[in-house]
């Protein structure tokens, strides 16, 4: 049967790899609603060549814009946040796939969660500012879960055919980012365009970011628990400047499985896709004799402190991780127009974790709250540094 396909930020870099899919095997896969922030001219485009059903710009300002592109294409287009959530709970969508970036992905996820649809999530922020929500909507839903990030693809790919009591840990690898060889002192004369130079992965902006700081890794961190319901303790992560394996479960009998794969979004995106079944691509291979030694090390916590924040967020609970989430969105952004500098995004997301209010058994609005909150501190700590 055809999976007819909603992209939740598909202008993206995600997005725009969930596209090349589709089109790669266009007897499984068809576009239906595609779904972006402000960029109405590539949304279009994009409409076009995968001929959606239809289009929804969120920033309503751009509207006119995407409705003029799309005219006389049979194309609809729409906008703001309703249609999004519209979009979510569409009858003739079988599977949505969360491509955007940070808190915005969280209320359209719970629509989709609630309508049953099945989900490729590639938004971390979703289980990180609200697992626990999240897996109580799950276990009420026909809804289920593949993750698209590569370190928890991998480790679900590592799990299937294994029972929890036989897991000893779940490993999650780091590239180390762009600074990994660098000191205190050289961190923090960091310049924005110096930290968007990933040497292995081509992301967005903030995720380029938030892989620097390695505050991705704590994300990654919390998200594993809620993914695969496995206890902090029991969570690590190790560096591995190659990104060749993306991540690693060890067993209690001693035995480990890896992941290997290149640095390629598309991998992780097919699997989900294919709801698990592996397609058959003619897309560059892994090559064990070219790809070099595969080297491992111990993340520096003085360095990068930021990993610390996944224990602190989980050991306190509650509304911490939407905290610090909403924290790093505004320090993050701070940091790449040069209001402040890269040591300061940890400062700014510990600072606000000091001041905001602490919500042991967050409902949905306790989150908005938080959110809201969080941010509001956030900035005026910018405001006044």
């Amino acid at each position: 049967m055809m999976n007819r396909i909603t992209i939740l930020g598909s202008t993206g870099s995600i997005g725009r790899q969930t596209l090349d899919i589709i089109a790669e095997y266009p007897d499984r896969f068809a576009a239906h609603c595609l779904i972006a922030g402000s960029n109405a001219a590539l949304l279009a485009e994009q409409a076009k060549n995968a001929n959606a059903r239809c289009a929804i710009i969120a920033d309503e300002s751009r509207y006119a814009e995407l409705r003029e592109a799309l005219a006389d294409t049979g194309i609809e287009a729409l906008c703001g946040r309703q249609a999004i959530l519209d979009a979510m709970t569409d009858a003739d969508a079988d599977t949505v796939v969360t491509a955007t970036v940070g808190y915005s992905g969280l209320e359209p996820t719970i629509h989709a969660i609630r309508s049953g649809k099945k989900i490729a999530l590639a938004n971390k922020e979703t289980l990180v500012v609200a697992g626990e929500l999240i897996t109580t909507l799950l276990g009420q839903s026909a809804s289920t879960v593949i993750p698209v990030d590569s370190e928890h693809s991998a480790i679900y790919q590592c799990l299937v055919g294994e029972t929890p009591e036989s897991v000893r840990q779940l490993i999650i690898t780091a590239s180390g980012g762009p600074f990994r060889k660098m000191t205190i002192d050289q961190l923090r004369a960091v310049t924005p365009a110096e930290a968007l130079r990933h040497p292995n992965w081509s992301m967005g902006a903030k995720i380029t970011i938030d892989s620097a700081t390695m505050l991705n890794k704590a994300f990654e961190i919390i998200e594993a628990h809620w993914l695969f319901g496995v206890g902090a303790e029991k969570i690590k992560a190790v560096v591995h400047p190659q990104s060749i394996i993306h991540s690693l479960v060890e067993f209690v009998d001693g035995s480990v499985k890896a992941q290997l794969g290149l640095p390629d979004m598309h991998l992780p995106i097919r699997y989900a896709l294919g709801e698990t079944e592996r397609l058959a691509t003619d897309a560059e291979r892994l090559s064990l004799t070219d790809c070099g030694p595969l080297e491992f090390f111990e993340p520096d916590m003085e360095r990068f402190p930021c990993i610390g924040l996944a224990y602190e967020s989980l050991r306190r609970g509650g509304n911490t991780a939407c905290v610090v989430n909403a924290a790093n969105e505004i320090a993050n952004a701070a940091f790449l127009r040069g209001e402040i500098g890269f040591l300061d995004i940890y400062r700014i997301i510990v600072a606000t974790l000091e001041k905001a209010q602490f919500v042991a058994t967050p409902t949905f609005d306790d989150y908005v709250a938080s959110n809201e909150e969080a941010r509001r501190i956030a900035n005026e700590l910018i405001a006044s540094k």
